[in-house]
């Protein structure tokens, strides 16, 4: 039986990371992950969540705040507790296997700690290397195997000794599209199966809402979102949440009227008419942005019948289009310049075509433009640690 109970929860109480110059890395960071759930720490490089993640992991120590897995404390200012001591499994964004080891050595390594009988431990590699259709890789060494292969030998490696907590660094931002979607399938299934309490970073929106019971979104090293992905994606609370997690573009607007605490109707370019929410109160005659997720816009050739064109329509040009497989994306140039992308359509519009844009209001989402235009990637907030393949490779012994 685990330390820490099973499963545990993580709480993470006004965590501060400052590194040596003053650079600072995290922000008062808090939250909680409920033991048992799937949690997804979102945001661009230099936002803070590989710094953050590691200091969960134990491989960096906190500046403030504390962490705490159940109700053991396991990291404050004063207070480091070894990461082999906290009692659980990480996997890295570049794999950190042992090179020296074939991928069944690699798998039964992790329950060396255990305790079982070496015969014992060939056993349970030897299942999982099973589950992840590896068994005919067993005997290959990591520089035998394809990035792929070697990240599934890295999730068996982390998952054959059952752990109650587990952590991912961006496990699969290093492989092809296909094979992110299969293993993310095999993430969510393995990591559900064992009942894991599991803190996964990434980058990528659509990784971390197929993923996540619950999503944070981390910008320049505060959380500035925390909740359900369907939530995060209808209710934004910052531009910053609403651009990282999916636009087609945004667009300048000034408040007509409001209809409600939660909607108004604005001009755009003082000559359309488009229906918005907002989540913040706004002032008639105030200058807003509105902006669009790709799935609220539906578009049409300008000239074709029983098409509306009197109220939440915009007209525009395509400029660019790409064939997705179940149909087709525009780009559409509208009034003065401003560009949507990522415009669905099951048919395809020529680059040059005019088109009507019709949008639904629950994808047009209502900012003050005081907002500001937040920037995806801050450079000097890069994260100021990077694990070496070496340290990768001490930290998977001690925690794996």
């Amino acid at each position: 039986m685990s330390d820490f109970g099973g499963a545990p929860s993580i709480k993470v109480d006004s965590v501060s990371k400052v590194y040596a110059g003053g650079k600072r890395a995290l922000t008062d960071v808090s939250f909680e992950v409920e033991a048992g759930s799937f949690m997804v720490l979102l945001g661009p490089s230099g936002s803070g969540k590989s710094t953050l993640i590691r200091c969960i992991a134990g491989l960096e120590r906190v500046s403030e705040g504390t962490i705490q897995f159940g109700s053991k404390t396991v990291s404050s200012k004063g207070l480091h507790l070894k990461s082999e001591e906290r009692e659980l499994s990480m996997v890295f964004q570049d794999y950190a296997l042992w090179p020296h080891m074939t991928a069944l050595d690699n798998v039964a390594f992790a329950l060396k700690r255990r305790a079982l009988p070496k015969s014992q431990r060939k056993t349970q590699a030897i299942s999982m290397l099973d589950r992840m259709g590896l068994m005919h890789l067993s005997d290959r060494y990591p520089q035998e195997l394809s990035g792929g292969e070697q990240q599934r030998v890295a999730l068996a490696r982390a998952l054959v000794a059952r752990p109650g907590l587990m952590l991912f660094d961006e496990p699969l931002s290093n492989l092809d599209a296909d094979l992110r979607e299969r293993l993310r399938v095999e993430i969510s299934t393995l990591t559900r199966e064992v009942g894991a309490t599991t803190l996964y970073i990434t980058h990528d929106q659509s990784e971390a809402f197929a993923l996540a019971d619950y999503v944070g979104v981390l910008d320049r090293g505060r959380l500035v979102q925390l909740d359900r992905p369907e939530v995060l994606y209808s209710k934004p609370k910052t531009p910053f949440v609403a651009r990282f997690t999916g636009l087609a573009g945004d667009l300048p607007a000034v408040v007509n009227s409001v209809e409600s605490s939660r909607s108004v109707v604005s001009a755009l370019d003082g000559s359309s008419w488009l229906s918005a929410h907002s989540n913040v109160p706004l002032k008639m005659g105030e200058k807003v942005r509105i902006l669009v997720r790709a799935a609220a816009v539906k578009m049409a050739p300008l000239l074709a019948s029983g098409v509306d064109r009197e109220r939440e329509t915009l007209s525009g040009t395509v400029s660019d289009v790409a064939f997705r497989g179940i149909g087709y994306e525009h780009v559409v140039q509208v009034s003065d310049g401003h560009v949507l992308s990522g415009i669905f359509s099951e048919r395809r519009h020529s680059r040059g075509t005019a088109v009507l844009l019709s949008f639904d209001p629950d994808g047009c989402i209502l900012f003050p433009e005081k907002s500001g235009d937040e920037s995806l990637i801050t450079l000097e907030d890069q994260d100021q640690s990077q694990l070496t393949d070496e340290t990768c490779f001490e930290a998977s012994q001690s925690i794996s």
